[in-house]
């Protein structure tokens, strides 16, 4: 525990944001509401982690909607419903913390701090659920400040400065970048592509950015796409456009979607530049699957393939002929379900990967055995990668099919395997 007069000196320094906080809200000149904005922004970035867990916490308490003034309000409309009177019960159930935010927002740099201060406290919620409830003020004002319309596609290639290239470097979540020499080799080549979405506030930091390799047919391996010992072919020889990396820079824009924009500008972009590409497809990780086999495999498997499934653990196990042909089978229908037949409790997928892309419209394509033999890929997916299939004639009908059905649009040799076997359909 710590000593009173530190928990004292914590106090004041949350209360002090606090109270910064309040005499924002009471401002009404814009120059000083920018000054004082500013002064808080900064004394949050400098907060030690407690401090800023105990200020997130007094914004949960103290800056919600005025109970008070919503059942006015309610008593009002009830007794003359019209619109002046919606609009003022409106504003009476609108939290006081979108309107703190709205006017942070107005700070020199105030959207990259409140991008991080959503971070931190999404980082919180676990271990304070309380905190919940502020989160959804972020992410509703968060959805308006990113709007489709405001964000900007970018090439990124080796011209790039090399302060956007090194948060590529950084941001990179699926394949890691070791080097300058190995993006080099991501964005040089000429059967290489990489594009990024910006905002107008955060002009020099990427919020989701997608690697393209441009391939004769679809790739069933990462290994020989990142090889940086390859010869790169000519574009127009290509045939098909591989995503093969998508990472969100942004932990704190978790739950507003670009995805799709992103995806379908890209290809747009692509087609544009490359009129004889004819085939645009993800080659993806599996990042859940290994998990799920290890909780669900009493439910799907016998007794003798779970037996099998102890050869996983060895790290070179399919470098053995005999364990890799034993293994394959079991496994390749067992990914099917997992990505198919088995749903969490919201109905969707288990995998987040997956539910990404068939909410983007995508096709699950094809399963690729050992695609990604490197030490995560194996702990991760059992070395399992998969495409999905963006065929533009389809991509609204599935996306309309997985939000309101949660049908998983597939293909017939994904279908095939399932047929082959019988699977219990396991529920979280």
């Amino acid at each position: 525990m710590a000593p009173r007069f530190l928990s004292r000196l914590f106090s004041s320094r949350w209360e002090e944001l606090c109270a910064l906080a309040e005499a924002l809200l009471s401002e009404r000149g814009e120059a000083s509401g920018v000054a004082r904005a500013c002064e808080l922004l900064d004394a949050y970035t400098a907060a030690t982690p407690e401090v800023k867990l105990q200020f997130l916490k007094l914004l949960a308490e103290r800056f919600g909607a005025d109970s008070g003034q919503i059942k006015q309000a309610i008593a009002r409309y009830q007794a003359d419903p019209g619109p002046e009177l919606a609009r003022e019960l409106h504003e009476a159930a609108e939290p006081r913390l979108q309107e703190l935010l709205r006017r942070l927002n107005l700070a020199p740099g105030g959207t990259s701090v409140l991008v991080r201060m959503r971070e931190d406290l999404m980082q919180r919620i676990p271990g304070h659920p309380e905190l919940k409830r502020i989160d959804a003020d972020f992410q509703h004002l968060f959805v308006s400040w990113f709007n489709r319309g405001f964000l900007v596609l970018r090439r990124i290639d080796w011209s790039t400065p090399a302060s956007i290239l090194e948060k590529i470097i950084r941001y990179e979540a699926v394949h890691e970048i070791n080097g300058w020499t190995e993006l080099r080799s991501r964005l040089d080549p000429p059967d290489r592509k990489c594009f990024a979405f910006f905002h107008p506030t955060l002009v020099d930091d990427p919020l989701i950015f997608v690697e393209v390799a441009l391939t004769r047919g679809l790739p069933d391996a990462i290994a020989p796409l990142l090889d940086g010992a390859r010869m790169p072919i000519e574009p127009k020889r290509a045939t098909t456009a591989v995503f093969y990396s998508i990472s969100n820079c942004q932990p704190g824009l978790q739950g507003v979607s670009f995805g799709n924009f992103l995806i379908k500008q890209v290809v747009e972009e692509l087609r544009r530049e490359q009129p004889h590409l004819k085939t645009f497809v993800t080659l993806s990780p599996v990042p859940g699957f290994r998990q799920w086999l290890a909780r669900e495999a009493g439910t799907c498997l016998s007794d003798q393939e779970q037996q099998d499934l102890k050869v996983l653990d060895q790290p070179d196990w399919y470098r053995s002929a005999d364990a890799a042909a034993a293994l394959q089978p079991v496994l390749t229908k067992a990914v099917a379900t997992y990505l198919v037949v088995a749903k969490h409790s919201s109905g969707k997928p288990h995998d987040p990967v997956a539910r990404f892309h068939l909410n983007n419209g995508a096709r699950l394509e094809r399963v690729n055995w050992l695609g990604d033999v490197s030490p995560k890929g194996l702990r991760e997916a059992a070395g399992f990668m998969v495409n999905y299939l963006y065929d533009l004639d389809e991509i609204e009908e599935n996306h309309e099919e997985f939000a309101h059905n949660r049908a998983v649009a597939s293909s017939r040799q994904v279908r095939n395997l399932l047929r082959s076997r019988t699977f219990a359909a396991a529920k979280a």
